[in-house]
């Protein structure tokens, strides 16, 4: 089959490379010249285990084909996925001028029959509205139907993810681009859920709010533990045990970042609004998000009673493991409140540094994480990479100014860490 998708950020480019090494031919089309020629190349800008090697096989095979022009690609493909950004505007609202403006290019180079199906997370009626644009700019001969197949795939693990998925959504009330999609997702496993455009959209949205609300949530229980002498983590294993709850997203840390999970609640939020309905409890999974960042910045000030002048370890800036984003990654405003705070901060992270160093300008960056230890006089775990699990924290503490440790991931046994001699403090413990 001959697909394509606009866009290469993290959905479009992981897709569209495990699409093609089912043997398809994929066209993915960008609007910067020099990222789609080392794409050619296989030089990717984003980091994600195991896709720089799927990239350059499939180029090489020349079933993958990154392009920048829509007539190339476009009028041979039975599917046309759109995969572009939708960041939020300053009102919380989705930013939809890249959607909008794809679909007026994809209109105008339309041959014969093709499925439109949006990848981008987009508000309720996003769909409808490409529709009419399609309409309007397309030639008269071409035919078209429209679908919302939303991704589910997470950094870190977006090649399993896309091949492996809980379920697979197609949104269409049109039987032939139903049958399309279907045949074209053949090869990838989950459930298939068959709804309508509406439904498709509020999905995405829906999912990536509940997996929010069960992190703050979380950290509520964790706040509400450490005040009343209940350990966090325990009370959060005892009722995630419960099979109508479960485990993931509800551990305790320093509250949820990245491109999904902030932009989508504030999403919903505005699109409750349009509706009239005003959605107090993803408010408060903000404004409990907000308190969890700011919990590890009062647990630093606690062990160090005035922060001026002291120099604060930072283990861990993108906003999870495996991955450099640092798209709303907690680490940025821990740093900058405690860079207000007269701190002097060295960070180290194993991926995002050279992404971080665009956002976080006013710190020092260590080549490894005991350099970023070396006299300091507290030491913030604030991302959860597998080698900081297995830091050696005997040598950490000696080379320490004062042994202050805050692991805002619980990464680290607490009464180990006290026998080693250190001040610890996590999260809900």
């Amino acid at each position: 089959m001959k697909i394509t998708f606009v866009g290469h950020g993290y959905v479009g480019l992981v897709t569209a490379a495990v699409f093609a090494d089912f043997g398809n031919t994929v066209y993915v089309i960008g609007r910067d010249q020099e990222k789609i020629e080392n794409l050619k190349k296989g030089t990717l800008s984003i980091y994600e285990p195991g896709l720089e090697e799927l990239v350059k096989k499939n180029v090489n095979a020349q079933r993958l084909i990154f392009t920048l022009d829509y007539d190339i690609a476009i009028p041979d493909s039975e599917i046309v996925f759109t995969a572009v950004g939708t960041p939020p505007k300053p009102n919380g609202e989705a930013d939809l001028s890249n959607v909008l403006k794809v679909a007026e290019e994809i209109a105008k180079n339309l041959n014969g029959y093709t499925v439109i199906a949006t990848k981008s997370t987009v508000p309720v009626g996003t769909n409808k509205k490409i529709q009419q644009i399609i309409e309007k700019l397309k030639p008269q001969k071409a035919t078209f139907d429209m679908a919302s197949c939303p991704e589910f795939l997470r950094e870190g693990t977006a090649i399993s993810d896309t091949m492996m998925p809980d379920r697979v959504v197609i949104g269409t009330t049109s039987i032939q681009a139903r049958n399309l999609l279907v045949e074209l997702h053949t090869p990838i496993a989950g459930e298939r859920i068959f709804v309508n455009l509406e439904t498709a959209e509020m999905i995405k949205y829906a999912s990536n709010s509940f997996l929010a609300t069960k992190i703050s949530f979380a950290n509520a229980i964790a706040h509400l533990s450490e005040l009343v002498g209940a350990d966090g983590p325990g009370v959060l294993q005892g009722i995630g045990m419960d099979t109508r709850i479960g485990m993931k997203f509800l551990h305790p840390g320093p509250g949820y970042g990245g491109s999904c999970f902030p932009k989508d609640v504030k999403a919903l939020i505005s699109i409750a609004n349009d509706y009239g309905y005003s959605f107090k409890l993803l408010e408060e999974v903000e404004a409990i998000n907000l308190q969890a960042q700011n919990s590890i910045i009062k647990k630093a000030s606690d062990m160090l009673n005035d922060i001026e002048g002291k120099k604060i370890g930072i283990l861990g800036l993108a906003f999870k493991p495996n991955t450099d984003d640092m798209r709303d990654a907690p680490s940025i405003y821990i740093i900058n409140k405690l860079l207000e705070k007269g701190a002097k901060i060295t960070a180290y992270d194993p991926q995002a540094m050279d992404n971080a160093k665009k956002i976080l300008a006013n710190i020092e960056y260590a080549s490894d994480m005991y350099k970023t230890a070396e006299g300091a006089d507290l030491l913030i775990v604030v991302t959860d990479w597998n080698e900081f699990k297995e830091m050696d924290m005997g040598k950490i503490l000696k080379s320490m100014k004062l042994p202050n440790l805050v692991d805002a991931r619980n990464l680290y046994d607490a009464s180990r860490m006290k026998s080693l001699g250190f001040k610890y403090r996590g999260v809900g413990r």
